[in-house]
Order: structure tokens, then C-alpha cells, then sequence
């Protein structure tokens, strides 16, 4: 079994889309292992999407990810990063396909609904970021 993560934004937890979210994936035949409902502070988002830093659109994601509380689910099953990517679909609500997260419930770029872990080693970091903190 393989796991990854997954974090339902908050443009989605403020429209009431938590649970056709996760029940999608349900769905698809993931476990869910572990779920967190939080607010984080920014320092924690800091962590979490550092490779981004030096991108011009980090501040705005950081402010977007910190604007309302979030919805972290650890999943498993097999190949669970690339399946759960499909599910996702394209960053840009606008370019995902009818059918996925995103081209269903995206609003736009960062309002994108869902974060997904992009590989393996990705899932663990963040996995362990998530679920192994004491905040």
C-alpha cells in the first residue's frame, strides 16, 4: 500500500465540499488512514510548500492556504499518488477534465479545491509534516 495526502482548501471547506471530496476518493478505493481538520499557522505552510519559495506566487498561496481552516486525509491503497493525481486532475480548474476534482469544484488558480501530493517522496514529507507535528 502506498500513501499519500491530500488537503481539501479552504475555498472548498467554506463551500461545504468536504465531503463529496473525500467521498470521491472513497469511491475510487482509498483508505482513509488519517484526517486532520485545522487552521495552521503560516510558518507551518512555509514548511510545507518551501520548494515554492522562490516563485513569484508563494505569498499569495501561503495567504490562500491560511485563509480558513483546511482538511488534511492521509490515504492508502496501491499506487495512491498517481491514481489519487488523476482523480485531482490538472492544477488549473480550467484545464482539468470534466469529471475530476478540480474541473468539478475548482474555482481557479490557487482556489484549485484540493491539493495532492505530486510523487512519492513528495507524500512522505508531507505526510510526516501533517501527522508528525505536536503543534
Amino acid at each position: 500500500m502506498e500513501r499519500t495526502l491530500i488537503i481539501v482548501k479552504p475555498d472548498a471547506v467554506e463551500r461545504g465540499m468536504v465531503g463529496e471530496i473525500i467521498s470521491r476518493f472513497e469511491h475510487a478505493g482509498f483508505e482513509i488512514t488519517r484526517m486532520r481538520f485545522e487552521r495552521p499557522e503560516p510558518e507551518f505552510f512555509r514548511r510545507f510548500y518551501a520548494e515554492h519559495e522562490e516563485k513569484p506566487h508563494f505569498k499569495r498561496l501561503i495567504e490562500y492556504m491560511t485563509s480558513g481552516p483546511v482538511c488534511f486525509v492521509e490515504l492508502a491503497r496501491p499506487e495512491a499518488v498517481e491514481r489519487a493525481r488523476l482523480l485531482v486532475g490538472a492544477t488549473d480548474p480550467n484545464e482539468a477534465t470534466p469529471g475530476s476534482i478540480r474541473g468539478d469544484i475548482g474555482i481557479d488558480l490557487p482556489r484549485n479545491s484540493v491539493h495532492a501530493s505530486d510523487c512519492p517522496e513528495a507524500a512522505e514529507r508531507e505526510v510526516a509534516l501533517v501527522f508528525d507535528r505536536t503543534e
